[in-house]
């Protein structure tokens, strides 16, 4: 069995067994495969790349194309267990109306982002003056897919302006967690478990 990037394992770990998902901007399916092989979950994804919906389909995954921004909408409240939404949060046009239709579509909602407060982010910008390049984030200013720079605390900012309740909270410097204890400041990525009352 293929790895899983260090958020999607933990998404992975925590899921309950057999339930429903709806993985939105599921890429190449491989946590949808992980979900449907460990946990027998019955597993849906949406993605905007063909090509990644092309080998979710070869693997055997129910996956259409869609685009987040649009066509949540289209899904009834309540029609999952979980709703995920995996390092892309970042990279979609509306990010409140996305976080919004997520936690309205699950019963529970996974949400992974990059933390653009992390110190290294920090210090990239006040000694190089420019844009940070890093494993994690390996895009230039100019093709990153990244258009809204969320950090850990704007994230629990804006769950508390909607009364969007935080069950779980996991951070990551790399594979190695990291203690909530300034995780704004240490943490490279985010993992949050929600719901909403």
């Amino acid at each position: 069995m293929t790895t899983l990037r260090s958020d999607l394992a933990i998404i992975a770990r925590e899921v309950r067994p057999h339930a429903r998902i709806l993985d939105v901007g599921c890429g190449d399916g491989l946590l949808m495969a992980a979900l449907r092989d460990t946990k027998h979950a019955d597993a849906r994804g949406m993605e905007l790349d063909t090509r990644d919906v092309a080998t979710a389909v070869a693997r055997g995954l129910s996956v259409v194309q869609g685009d987040a921004d649009t066509d949540l909408a289209d899904y009834p409240d309540g029609s999952f267990d979980y709703a995920i939404l995996s390092q892309t949060l970042q990279t979609t046009k509306r990010p409140d109306l996305v976080l919004d239709h997520l936690v309205r579509i699950g019963r529970q909602a996974f949400v992974s982002f990059p933390n653009f407060a992390q110190w290294r982010m920090r210090l990239a910008h006040m000694f190089g003056g420019r844009m940070p390049v890093t494993e994690q984030l390996p895009h230039s200013w100019y093709d990153t897919p990244n258009i809204h720079h969320v950090t850990i605390d704007d994230f629990r900012s804006f769950l508390a302006e909607r009364d969007i309740r935080i069950e779980g909270q996991w951070f990551l410097s790399g594979d190695k967690p990291r203690n909530e204890r300034l995780a704004n400041l240490l943490a490279e990525h985010a993992v949050f478990l929600l719901r909403r009352d």
